[in-house]
């Protein structure tokens, strides 16, 4: 099958396999390419959105994504070391669930430590937020995730993209800048998680 950059089927080309030009494509997204009646995907519903809609939309689908990939395996699976370092699926979504309330309770609002959870992890221990502890559950962590996603989308509710809050590294960060980072890093862990489930049981791309 062949399509154009212009939407016009002359140029990808997708075998029965899903692949193309050698790179392999989502199920979900090589039918999101050739089925005109399917339904749209969350980011492509604001294809002529504003800013700020298009930012959360992404921010959403990805977060959304982190979910997805993670629920249906067993609590054994969520702590499985499948990669030389010590990412787990369990594990990044409570990394994630700690950066949403740090970039939007702790910075953004600018709340108090002492008015916020204790940090999972220290100078001593850098990656206790990646790591599963005795007697947490994927099912825990990922209701603590979708809590925490719900908390920053309210807290960013109350500000314009331009609000400027100072940060102590980078002397201030805008609403917008969070907004664009996060999506970078629940995308960039949203592969590491495609990776992961992959290997548990050969699910890939959108549907599971």
């Amino acid at each position: 099958m062949r399509g154009s950059a212009t939407g016009e089927l002359n140029e990808f080309y997708v075998d029965n396999n899903d692949s193309w030009r050698g790179i392999t494509v989502p199920a979900a997204r090589v039918r999101a390419m050739t089925q005109p009646d399917r339904p749209l995907l969350r980011d492509e519903q604001v294809m002529i959105a504003d800013e700020r809609t298009t930012l959360d939309a992404f921010l959403d689908s990805y977060r959304e994504v982190i979910k997805k990939k993670a629920r249906g395996i067993s609590e054994d699976d969520a702590r499985r070391r499948l990669v030389p370092s010590a990412t787990t699926i369990g594990g990044i979504v409570k990394h994630l669930r700690w950066v949403e309330m740090g970039w939007f309770q702790r910075v953004l609002a600018q709340t108090p430590s002492d008015e916020l959870p204790p940090l999972p992890y220290t100078d001593d221990d850098p990656d206790g937020d990646f790591r599963m502890e005795p007697g947490e559950t994927l099912d825990g962590l990922i209701a603590d995730y979708d809590q925490e996603c719900e908390r920053s989308r309210n807290r960013a509710a109350g500000y314009a993209l331009d609000h400027v809050v100072p940060h102590r590294r980078h002397g201030q960060v805008s609403l917008r800048w969070i907004v664009v980072h996060m999506i970078e890093e629940t995308a960039r862990h949203a592969g590491h998680v495609d990776i992961l489930r992959e290997q548990i049981d050969g699910s890939t791309g959108f549907d599971g």
